[in-house]
C-alpha cells in the first residue's frame, strides 16, 4: 500500500516537473548552451531563440567599447540569468563565436558584473555583420577594472555557443 501511494505521488508530480522544463525554441536558435548544465531542451543542450531570451527580462546598459566610438546603448539579457535558466554548474564558460573565435570567461564575471548577452545596440538589432546576433558586453564604464585588455578579450561577438566547464 505504501509503495502504491509513493508511486501515485511521484506520478502526480511529473506534469509539474515537465512544466518547469525549458521549452523548445520555435524561432531561429541564437544561443546554444552545453556542458555542465542541468536544464536542457535538445539532447544535452539548452537552445534559445530570441523570444526565449527576451522572456528572461530585457536589460539596457550604456557603456563605451574598444570597438565603437562613444557611449553605446545595449539591450539584451543578463548572462547570469541565462546560466541560471540552463542550470549551469561550473567555474568557466567557453564562449564560441560564429567564426569559431573562442575565449574562456570565468563564471564569476557573470555573477560579479551585469554582463549582457546583447542583441541590440543603439536601437538596432545586431546582425552577423555588426557583431551579432549576440555580443557579450561588459559594463566597462561602471567598473574601472573592466578597462583592461584581459576583459576586452572576453567581449565575444557573433556569439553562438556557451560551453560550461
Amino acid at each position: 500500500m505504501r509503495f502504491r501511494l509513493a508511486l501515485l505521488l511521484v506520478l502526480l508530480t511529473l506534469p509539474a516537473i515537465a512544466a518547469d522544463a525549458l521549452p523548445r525554441p520555435t524561432g531561429a536558435v541564437l544561443l546554444t548552451i552545453s556542458g555542465s548544465i542541468a536544464v536542457t531542451n535538445a539532447g544535452k543542450e539548452a537552445r534559445f531563440d530570441r523570444a526565449m531570451l527576451e522572456k528572461l527580462g530585457v536589460r539596457t546598459m550604456q557603456t563605451s567599447t574598444t570597438w565603437t566610438t562613444g557611449v553605446k546603448t545595449f539591450e539584451g539579457v543578463l548572462a547570469r540569468d541565462v546560466m541560471k535558466t540552463a542550470g549551469a554548474k561550473g567555474t568557466e564558460i567557453r564562449a564560441i563565436a560564429l567564426n569559431d573565435y573562442a575565449v574562456m570567461i570565468p563564471m564569476e564575471d557573470f555573477e560579479r558584473y551585469d554582463v549582457l548577452l546583447a542583441f541590440r545596440m543603439d536601437g538596432q538589432d545586431l546582425t552577423a555583420r555588426d557583431k551579432g546576433p549576440l555580443w557579450v558586453v561588459y559594463p566597462r564604464d561602471a567598473h574601472r577594472e573592466l578597462n583592461d585588455s584581459k576583459f576586452d578579450a572576453r567581449w565575444a561577438w557573433q556569439l553562438k555557443r556557451l560551453d560550461v566547464k
